[in-house]
């Protein structure tokens, strides 16, 4: 499971597709109707604000603008209603962990957009709008390969 950190417009069709249906699951997760990746590291930040539901339901309407904006029709209405919730902080060193992590991805996978974006500083790559980038390494739940 990857619940991106970074701005959805950095993720290929591959990328944007797999997010949307692991944030479903994430949300089945949080919800409590389903058994499986209950323990999942990406859900301790979802896991650690007042309402995860909400948190997830924000998440996912991002997910899903930037879907519209690419012309794919996402199922919106599996989401609830997603309120203005506030912001999770992520360091920015998962923000570059994740940017690089996607980029070897491209690499292989979406070669045009793997162009379009090697030129990137990574102090200037945007966070999902529902984080925050703070100082910091690498996440502590982030199972690095």
């Amino acid at each position: 499971m990857r619940l991106w950190s970074l701005h959805p417009q950095y993720l290929d069709r591959i990328g944007l597709t797999a997010c949307w249906r692991e944030g479903l699951l994430a949300r089945k997760v949080l919800e409590g109707n389903t058994r499986g990746y209950v323990n999942h590291p990406q859900l301790i930040r979802f896991r650690d604000v007042t309402e995860p539901l909400a948190f997830i339901d924000c998440y996912l309407q991002e997910i899903c603008n930037e879907a519209v904006r690419r012309g794919y029709n996402f199922a919106r209405e599996k989401l609830g209603s997603a309120a203005n919730v506030g912001l999770i902080s992520v360091t920015s060193g998962q923000v570059e962990y994740e940017f690089r992590h996607l980029m070897s991805k491209l690499q292989i996978r979406d070669v045009a957009r793997y162009e379009n974006l090697k030129g990137l500083d990574c102090g200037s790559i945007l966070a999902h709008p529902l984080f925050e980038i703070t100082d910091g390494g690498i996440e502590k739940w982030e199972i690095i390969k």
